[in-house]
């Protein structure tokens, strides 16, 4: 662990404070003691404040490549902007009931014109394009579609999203958007050329904090997705607790710039870093690029062009970031210079990352770069804790916000925790009865978290993300493993040698199994009969050679990193009941597996290791 100086953190942020209250119950609720100050009425008062302030500020900018200049929209422009779409949305008719949805990634023409619906109290939904793009059925897509009835859908351009929108014209009667002049749709340029009408003011004097801002979608690994409702009160209520525990924020001299990848489609990169950028007054630069193969050279040149005040990304972008900066001395003497702290978010961050990080920056500028960390959910628009301080290390989620309670409850040997505020949702759109199943009898959001107090007499040193208390986990890249759904097409790929399988992979960048095997099955491809004992089937060339065959079966089926194994190891000891690993009728309990048999977990991770059979 580094001693080096890790910068001045009462020049950033608040000191973190933290009440725990104890009930007869045994339950804990942790709450800050300083309230909540008023957080205003919607975030289009964010945008008028600084139209009118600041109005030639870059609000906006981004480049179709990274040979090409920025092209920037300043708050004065995109007030007009706005209010201009915002008369034709008004005059189309739209509503909660018609809303708009938008499917394409993060542009200038998205934001505003999200920002436009807003404006005038109809709701935006953003929906991953991955939904669009990448899905064979569009099974997902078309029952979002269904549920939000939209008045209008917006498409960067008509022609990749084709066949998405012709599996979803049967579904809507909306008027299709596109930000290219396509023959086939209305373009964005047209709607932002609108003339305003004064309905626009009328409308937007009439939003209030308990109009609903925005949908946006749960993973669905566990089902088909769910549409969150965002009221305004969620947004600016999370909005004000960031500003009262990143004091920076409320200086002069706050200067935020941000360039970020992060899908204005999640919680993440639209309600907090957007919202952030809006709200004080900075500048967002829409990075092109994402921590991915073939698209990370994006990222890198955009940083070259534009340092950023705060440095936002996900764990596997930080590990991709640290090769770059390892091979660059002017990056990293501009990046560790320039930059005021990294917040990593989306999963937890290794700390081999967190250690390579801070020793960098030390070699870099004698000091280690601060890093923080936040937690919450789409339900919690996102923020619910913030780690406003600096961590000893990887993983501290921090402290609850002000205006946010959390509520610990014992829950076999983890605290599930659930929560409660301003910033939660009221609930799912059209769906009265999973909205009453997501809360307890106080209120609390039932998150499925599960969390650690870093130090039980001192709750101000903050919280570890303890998992899921569900079954489902996320990847170092913040991709959620449908642990269930994995297992089943696992044991078919394997098919007939997997009797059942335990997916694990938590905290890492692959998903890999355990695999409890059927011997007779292995014993007949092996072909050696019953005298031959358990290890030498389970290491016979043809079992290994039929499990690496399988993995490359799922694979070629679910070619993203949460939809395959990349690794399989074949346990020797069937599942013990007197263990809790297996129920009487028969269902594998993955997390009593993974706690029982950690010496095999690590057995698989173990690259020196042979007994595990891989890709």
């Amino acid at each position: 662990m580094t001693t080096a100086p890790r910068g001045d953190a009462a020049s950033l942020f608040a000191t973190p404070k933290t009440v725990a209250e104890h009930r007869a119950d045994g339950s804990i609720v942790l709450r800050s003691p300083e309230p909540l100050r008023d957080s205003g009425r919607c975030v289009g008062d964010w945008l008028e404040q600084w139209a009118q302030q600041t109005p030639d500020t870059i609000f906006l900018a981004e480049r179709g490549n990274t040979e090409a200049p920025w092209t920037t929209v300043t708050y004065a422009q995109a007030l007009r902007q706005v209010r201009a779409a915002a008369s034709w949305i008004l005059a189309q008719g739209l509503s909660a009931e018609r809303p708009l949805v938008i499917l394409s990634d993060n542009s200038i023409d998205h934001a505003l014109l999200a920002l436009a619906a807003q404006h005038v109290g109809v709701p935006s939904a953003a929906i991953s394009p991955a939904y669009s793009l990448m899905s064979r059925d569009f099974d997902k897509l078309k029952s979002m579609i269904a549920l939000l009835d939209p008045g209008a859908i917006y498409v960067s351009a008509t022609k990749p999203f084709a066949t998405a929108l012709a599996a979803i014209k049967p579904l809507h009667k909306a008027q299709i958007i596109s930000g290219n002049d396509d023959a086939d749709a209305l373009s964005f340029r047209a709607i932002a050329a609108t003339p305003e009408t004064l309905d626009v003011a009328k409308a937007f004097a009439a939003v209030t904090p308990d109009t609903i801002a925005k949908f946006l979608f749960t993973s669905g690994s566990t089902g088909t997705p769910k549409a969150v409702i965002n009221t305004q009160r969620m947004l600016t209520s999370s909005q004000q607790a960031k500003a009262q525990t990143w004091t920076f924020l409320e200086q002069a001299s706050c200067d935020l710039v941000i360039l970020d990848w992060l899908p204005w489609s999640h919680t993440f990169g639209a309600n907090h870093n957007f919202n952030l950028v809006l709200r004080n007054g900075g500048s967002l630069y829409i990075d092109g690029g994402k921590p991915a193969p073939g698209l990370f050279p994006t990222s890198l040149a955009n940083l070259k062009s534009v340092m950023p005040t705060v440095y936002f990304n996900v764990p596997r972008g930080f590990d991709m970031l640290i090769a770059a900066l390892r091979g660059d001395e002017e990056l990293r003497r501009r990046f560790f210079g320039e930059v005021r702290f990294a917040f990593y978010a989306g999963a937890a961050l290794p700390q081999n990352l967190w250690d390579a990080l801070e020793q960098l920056s030390i070699e870099t500028v004698g000091r280690a770069l601060p890093m923080v960390s936040a937690w919450g959910s789409t339900e919690t628009s996102p923020l619910a804790t913030d780690c406003h301080f600096l961590a000893e290390r990887s993983g501290n989620i921090g402290v609850p916000i002000p205006g946010t309670e959390l509520k610990l409850v014992t829950s076999g040997d983890k605290l599930e925790v659930r929560v409660r505020g301003p910033n939660v949702t009221p609930g799912y759109w059209k769906a009265p009865e999973l909205t009453k199943q997501a809360f307890d009898e106080e209120g609390f959001y039932l998150i499925g978290d599960a969390v650690k107090l870093a130090d039980a007499e001192r709750p101000e040193r903050g919280l570890f993300f303890d998992g899921r208390v569900a079954e489902d986990f996320k990847l170092n890249s913040g991709t959620w493993v449908s642990v269930g759904t994995l297992r089943v097409a696992g044991i078919a790929a394997l098919a007939p040698l997997a009797q059942d399988i335990v997916v694990t992979g938590h905290g890492g960048d692959e998903v890999r199994f355990l695999v409890f095997p059927n011997l007779a099955a292995c014993r007949a491809h092996a072909g050696i009969g019953e005298a031959a004992g358990v290890n030498d089937v389970l290491v016979h060339d043809r079992v290994r050679s039929a499990i690496a065959e399988g993995l490359v079966k799922l694979k070629q089926h679910g070619a993203n990193s949460s939809g395959h194994a990349t690794r399989a190891l074949l346990l020797t000891e069937p599942p013990s009941v007197d263990g809790g690993e297996i129920t009487d009728k028969g269902y594998i309990n993955q997390r009593a597996v993974l706690t029982r048999r950690a010496d095999a977990v690590a057995r698989l991770n173990d690259d020196a290791s042979t007994e595990w059979v891989g890709l």
